[in-house]
């Protein structure tokens, strides 16, 4: 456990973006039970959050990606982040809609991206790794180089691992659901006896046998 791992998981803890309820289960829209809640999207209205999270982010592209170029969020959770990380690292950014506007030009690609130019894609969370990988995929069509994927929290689940090996695409992220449990055990926000059945649920999602 790195200082941004750690410092980003209280972040995240402190103003519930990540919330654990074992004992209570979230029920996802595809009907599995979670013991987790995430919206990552509260980092933007906590400010010295968000300033670690961009200012972690920008350590982390630096670090990892140290060739970018231009910065590209997914939409519509990654757009904020890349624009305020941009901004920090003197960089153009822009965003990937999820799908290409029915008037004017038609843009699924906002911002101007050049053919050969080297991209790192900035995302909030990843669980199964679909959406980014999509992202991913319309800027490769587009000419751009991607080096990469930066996001804040990833569960770790292996769907996402698998799917981001099979299209080779390489992701780091501040802080990942590991991490989150093990602070989340230490400051009380759970039982450390919780944590074994939270990494259960994160390793099968459709097994409900941590549920006790």
């Amino acid at each position: 456990m790195n200082n941004i791992q750690s410092t980003v998981a209280k972040d995240l803890l402190s103003i519930k973006a990540v919330f654990f309820r074992p004992d209570q289960p979230f029920i996802w829209a595809s009907g599995i039970k979670s013991p987790v809640y995430c919206d990552n999207r509260l980092t933007l209205t906590a400010p010295q959050v968000r300033n670690d999270v961009e200012n972690g982010l920008a350590e982390t592209i630096r670090e990892h990606y140290p060739d970018v170029e231009v910065l590209m969020g997914t939409s519509t959770a990654g757009i904020a982040h890349a624009a305020i990380t941009a901004h920090i690292m003197g960089l153009p950014m822009g965003y990937v809609r999820s799908g290409a506007k029915d008037h004017g030009r038609q843009n699924q690609i906002e911002g101007r991206l050049e053919k050969g130019q080297k991209v790192v894609v900035v995302e909030d969370l990843i669980s199964t790794g679909g959406s980014c990988i999509e992202v991913v995929e319309i800027l490769r069509e587009a000419g751009a180089e991607v080096l990469g994927i930066v996001s804040i929290f990833t569960y770790g689940m292996q769907k996402g691992l698998d799917r981001l090996v099979a299209a080779n695409v390489k992701n780091v992220s501040l802080t990942n659901f590991d991490v989150i449990a093990e602070i989340a055990a230490q400051e009380g926000y759970i039982r450390k006896e919780d944590v074994a059945r939270l990494i259960a649920f994160r390793n099968n999602p459709s097994d409900e046998s941590w549920i006790k």
